[in-house]
């Protein structure tokens, strides 16, 4: 796979090729992305939707997403295929709380995307993001048995920090155990 990291905001959209040679193209999301996302999210296996931190099936809860965009408390990397968001990375950070040196990273990536490189490049863009907002590191939150998730965070070089028992509770009423796996940003321009 084709991969070039953007250092600013201003190197957006670029184009990546995937392992199956399908050509993807990212770029920054803005609160007008937010039915694009929306048809996105709705379109996800109902046990995709099972561990999302929260439901971005519905309008209002993107909405809300889209203002954290504007405010500057999220940021938002956008993966399209023609008009079709096929998946997305986001950091989550607070400039004004003590763990400001600290942002959440999530991803979500589209079944027929999957295994594919599109993951690998998000992160890499959000880790851009991650050095440009001087974040020193970066956590991810699932529950164990997200095998995929926990592999790819690996691979990342994310490590287990914390496992909190019946810390979250799904869609279902089923409380769950949540895992933080974390990821030291490093402070040169190469990963």
């Amino acid at each position: 796979m084709t991969e070039i990291t953007p250092k600013t905001q201003h190197d957006y959209p670029y184009k990546i090729t995937l392992d199956n040679h399908i050509e993807v193209s990212l770029r920054l999301m803005t609160p007008a992305d937010t039915h694009r996302i929306v048809t996105f999210a709705r379109s996800l296996p109902v046990d995709d939707l099972l561990f999302l931190r929260m439901d971005i099936t519905k309008l209002n809860v993107v909405a809300q997403w889209g203002q954290n965009l504007k405010e500057g408390r999220t940021v938002t990397v956008l993966a399209e295929v023609g008009s079709e968001v096929v998946g997305y990375a986001s950091l989550h950070h607070n400039e004004v709380t003590w763990q400001r040196h600290i942002g959440e990273i999530r991803i979500q990536v589209g079944s027929r995307y999957r295994s594919q490189g599109l993951g690998r490049a998000l992160a890499g863009a959000i880790f851009a993001r991650a050095r440009n907002l001087k974040l020193r590191k970066i956590v991810a939150q699932m529950t164990p048995d997200q095998h995929g998730a926990i592999a790819t965070f690996e691979r990342l070089g994310f490590r287990t920090e914390a496992l909190l028992h019946d810390f979250v509770i799904d869609r279902v009423d089923c409380t769950r155990d949540l895992m933080i796996m974390t990821y030291e940003v490093p402070t040169s321009a190469k990963m």
